[in-house]
């Protein structure tokens, strides 16, 4: 699960790390009086959304205009009205695709004295199982274009769980970044405060593009991007009150209400299958057939007829598919109660699309037996390597 930034300053905050004053701005008669809090003489106003790259970003056309998702203001009134211009509208930037995503939450905040720009990261090292810092002279930039051109310029390491952070690697982030002065002693309590943060509220990823040196020579965090374990926020209850549904897939919202593992993606032919690993192999198979899947969706063994019934109402929302394969291996699945809850749904939703089918395990045969005498225009499938063949074929001709 991820915050907006406003969102992620404040927890920053309150563990004591140094980021400046704002304020978050929901409707537009309130810029004024949220600007007006803050001393200037200059104001950062900043469109709030689950994307990066938002100063780069622009509004569609007949928005306002291309002058990105961050802007500079220079008094109270111009703070107010950049942030209006952008409440309500559009902003399309190299995350969001050209669809973009709608600015609901605008964050004015003080603006900074800057002298360099840093690239700070904490994260999740799947290798390793450990966390990792990820640190960059360049800052605000995308870390992944800094990796592809000179690569030399990270300093990447993970710390050992049984130590812990330890004030060694402040001390390495900080002569990495050239750090001179009270700035070396600040990094060392920064870090070991992201750390700790990181640990106790269960995040995925902590990003700080750019950490600055301000004119003064104190770090700051300018930016930061978390991402939670959605997972452990049964344990974390006041970070999953900051949950923003408006900022999520409508299909992966919606199958997140029923316990369902789906992942919308770009392809044509929509997949429900039990099983992680099952999924992953039938996406597999029909890129090797010629097609592309439109999701990742994964019922789980454990499936109710209810929950197949609304896995297929997901995967018939998106107006991209073509064609649907279902795909079962009945262990702790049974194989009759994916085919009523096809039928089920079937006859619910309607079906406009070429369905596949294709059924083995725990009573397979009376699942099939369910679906032929359903009177549905449903194609059976005999093993995973046919089921593909087949829906590729209904969808491509």
């Amino acid at each position: 699960m991820n915050i907006h930034e406003y969102q992620a300053k404040a927890l920053l905050r309150s563990y004591g790390a140094p980021v400046s004053d704002g304020r978050a701005v929901f409707r537009a008669e309130e810029a004024k009086t949220a600007a007006g809090e803050l001393d200037g003489p200059l104001w950062v106003v900043k469109a709030q959304i689950h994307a990066g790259g938002r100063g780069k970003g622009s509004f569609k056309e007949g928005d306002a205009g291309d002058k990105g998702g961050v802007r500079l203001a220079k008094s109270v009134q111009e703070a107010a009205d950049e942030a209006k211009k952008m409440l309500g509208r559009t902003l399309v930037t190299h995350q969001t695709g050209p669809a973009g995503k709608q600015v609901n939450r605008i964050y004015i905040e003080d603006g900074s004295g800057i002298e360099t720009e840093l690239y700070l990261a904490l994260l999740v090292d799947r290798v390793t199982s450990r966390i990792s810092f990820v640190a960059s002279t360049e800052g605000g930039m995308d870390i992944e274009e800094v990796a592809a051109s000179t690569p030399e310029k990270i300093l990447s390491f993970a710390v050992d769980p049984a130590t812990g952070y330890q004030p060694f690697h402040g001390r390495r982030i900080a002569f990495s970044l050239g750090l001179q002065g009270p700035a070396i002693k600040q990094c060392v309590k920064l870090m070991g405060i992201l750390y700790n943060m990181f640990v106790e509220r269960d995040m995925e990823m902590l990003e700080i593009n750019p950490l600055i040196v301000t004119d003064k020579g104190d770090l700051k965090c300018l930016d930061a991007k978390m991402g939670f374990d959605s997972n452990a926020l049964y344990r974390q209850p006041d970070i999953f009150a900051l949950r923003d549904e408006s900022e999520e897939d409508p299909k992966e919202l919606a199958a997140s209400k029923y316990d369902l593992n789906y992942i919308a993606l770009d392809g044509e032919i929509g997949c429900m299958v039990n099983g992680a690993g099952l999924a992953m192999a039938t996406m597999d198979i029909i890129k090797l057939y010629g097609a592309e899947p439109a999701n990742f969706l994964d019922v789980g063994g454990g499936a109710t007829k209810e929950k197949v019934t609304e896995a297929f109402k997901i995967i018939t929302s998106d107006h991209n598919v073509k064609g649907i394969l279902v795909n079962i291996f009945g262990g702790i699945m049974r194989c009759d109660v994916i085919a009523e809850g096809v039928i089920a749904a079937v006859k619910e939703v309607g079906l406009t699309v070429p369905l596949v089918v294709r059924l083995e395990g725990t009573n397979v045969e009376k699942g099939k037996e369910i679906i032929r005498n359903s009177g549905l225009d449903v194609i059976a499938a005999d093993d995973l390597k046919d089921g593909a063949k087949k829906i590729v074929k209904a969808v491509k001709g």
